[in-house]
């Protein structure tokens, strides 16, 4: 069963039609909107700020969201997908966005709509992404603009499937 603990007295609140991983881990205060999913091995983490999402989120197999003490907070739009391993720190994160396996967005940073983080990118703290970018690389860069085919056949494709994978683990 996953850990689903209260900080301080705060429980994690979950919308409608959500599913979470047996092994997940979702502590203090977070809250999420409907359809969303919390993969294997995820640790969403709102024990020392809260952390907010919107509707149709993942947070795929061992990605961490978190903050920092009295200082940031995680706020994550609709239809947003955090790849497998990767790190969202006390950031915003805009409606329908990807953020690709092993990406790190650190702390003020804010990720515009439409917009996707390439695997393994590091956003550093502060850095403001541009709506409809593709931003990669150690630092992250801008390298182009997103298509209307990439927000249909990656942004808004993985945020729904994975709303069907979720509906696989639900009791028949």
């Amino acid at each position: 069963m996953a850990m689903i603990l209260p900080v301080h007295g705060v429980f994690p609140v979950f919308g409608n039609n959500c599913y979470i991983a047996p092994n997940a881990t979702i502590v203090g205060d977070v809250i999420t909107g409907d359809d969303c999913s919390i993969w294997f091995n995820a640790v969403v983490r709102g024990d020392v700020n809260s952390i907010r999402m919107g509707h149709k989120v993942n947070v795929q197999d061992g990605a961490v969201i978190h903050a920092t003490f009295q200082k940031t907070k995680a706020l994550i739009g609709n239809r947003v997908s955090i790849g497998h391993n990767a790190l969202v720190h006390g950031c915003t994160v805009h409606d329908n966005v990807l953020i690709g396996m092993g990406a790190i967005v650190m702390d003020y940073s804010v990720v515009g709509s439409n917009s996707i983080i390439a695997a393994g990118a590091v956003v550093l703290e502060r850095t403001i992404i541009e709506p409809g970018s593709i931003y990669a690389g150690v630092p992250a860069k801008k390298v182009k603009e997103v298509s209307a085919e990439q927000i249909s056949g990656e942004i808004d494709r993985i945020a729904n499937n994975y709303v069907r994978y979720a509906s696989w683990f639900k009791e028949p």
